[in-house]
């Protein structure tokens, strides 16, 4: 998603006007369906900035729970795509004349190999002024009877465009209609549910895993619907559909099948796992994929309310008993089970649970990390490992930032 920067006066020098593109991913966003919720948005955003004003848009960006992953010189003021530049990008740190703080001596156990790039990964190929209309292929209920609230499995054909994507990307959508201001709908970003070759193996649809949101209102305490989710759960096969992107490279897959790959989701957090998982170990799938036969181990830790709110639960456990030996299941249902303490079962106390052997995996250099879903559930995450941590005398955060550096720690939570 392409987002100009403000501009602000124009500098004396031909050094201040230089303008710079900055990619920046998991900043919160005022788009949500309740007033109340703020969102990370998914994948990366560009914004240019003068370089006047480079340091004071780094901290802004921080302020939002932003992260800048690159900062690239942009070839003219003018020039509409910054992903076209063929400059190299620079390092924060680089591009701004500031004094760094001395970094914190990494612990000796932590690797930190360098980032896989993914120079090939389609991003924004239609875009908010110019969406691509798809149709409704289906949409299908997810939750067993008994469960609680609406989730809908919602498949859509886009072969009569040019939408490309991979797992643990994400696509926009706009809602039809127009908001209280008579202007129309914001984008929703969701994760996708499928693999690359859509469900059907064709290459010809995408799909969302969405619940639908209802929330009591604060103010007038009335019971408010998400306008995106409802629209989206009450969708009809051959009604029109707007969609924007793909974005995101945060929660893209290693290349690499013999990789261990620990997913940790609650809800429709399942959505990128769910394509994961097909992209594993799903005989049709394998089929068309000669070059990536899965033989590495995934593990899936899964929070939900109650057993009926176990989304994918046939296909999830159908797996589980075809590959015993490479994909491991662990539920935390949260009003069924009990934790150590006699509480609610949480996805944090699985991971408590598990830590010591999660650390084990998490030292292995093929081991990535994925955790998608409630925000709230990264702190007990971490609380858990940095229990595990200590006992090899290794200090969790500083290690957990070697992964993110090396690209093996990936969140996208809200």
């Amino acid at each position: 998603m392409y987002n100009p920067s403000l501009s602000g006066n124009a500098g004396s020098t031909s050094a201040n006007n230089r303008m710079y593109v900055y990619e920046i991913t998991g900043l919160r966003d005022q788009s949500a369906d309740s007033s109340n919720d703020k969102i990370r948005i998914s994948g990366s955003q560009f914004i240019t900035v003068p370089y006047r004003r480079m340091q004071q848009e780094m901290r802004r960006i921080a302020s939002l729970g932003g992260k800048i992953l690159s900062i690239r010189p942009l070839a003219s003021v003018g020039e509409p795509n910054p992903v076209a530049s063929t400059e190299p990008a620079v390092t924060p740190t680089e591009a701004v004349p500031v004094v760094a703080a001395t970094p914190t001596p990494a612990p000796a156990a932590a690797p930190a190999p360098a980032a896989k790039k993914h120079a090939d990964v389609p991003v924004n190929i239609y875009r908010p002024n110019a969406p691509f209309v798809g149709k409704c292929v289906s949409n299908d209920g997810l939750l067993a009877e008994g469960g609680i609230g609406m989730v809908q499995h919602v498949k859509f054909d886009i072969s009569a465009g040019d939408l490309r994507y991979f797992e643990g990307q994400s696509i926009g959508i706009i809602p039809p209609g127009k908001d209280n201001k008579g202007k129309n709908h914001k984008i929703r970003l969701y994760s996708i549910a499928s693999t690359r070759h859509g469900d059907d193996i064709d290459d010809k649809t995408v799909s969302l895993c969405v619940r639908k949101l209802e929330y009591k209102d604060e103010k007038t305490g009335k019971e408010v619907e998400g306008t995106c989710s409802t629209f989206l759960c009450n969708i009809k096969p051959g009604d029109d559909i707007q969609i924007t992107g793909p974005t995101g490279k945060e929660m893209l897959l290693p290349e690499d099948p013999e990789a261990t790959v620990i997913m940790m989701a609650t809800g429709t957090g399942i959505a990128p796992f769910r394509a994961y998982l097909w992209r594993m170990f799903k005989d049709n799938e394998r089929n068309v994929n000669p070059e990536y036969q899965f033989k590495g181990l995934a593990w899936l830790v899964f929070g939900v309310a109650t057993t009926p709110n176990i989304l994918y639960k046939g296909e999830l456990e159908e797996i589980q008993e075809k590959y015993p030996d490479n994909f491991k299941l662990t539920y935390a249902v949260s009003r069924e089970q009990k934790n150590a303490e006699g509480g609610k079962m949480y996805i944090q106390d699985r991971i408590a649970e598990n830590a010591d052997e999660l650390w084990s995996l998490v030292q292995q250099e093929k081991t990535h990390v994925y955790i998608c879903g409630l925000k709230g559930m990264e702190t007990g995450i971490d609380a858990a490992l940095t229990n595990a941590a200590i006992k090899s005398d290794v200090k969790w955060s500083e290690y957990r930032s070697q992964m993110k550096r090396a690209g093996r720690w990936h969140v996208e939570t809200y």
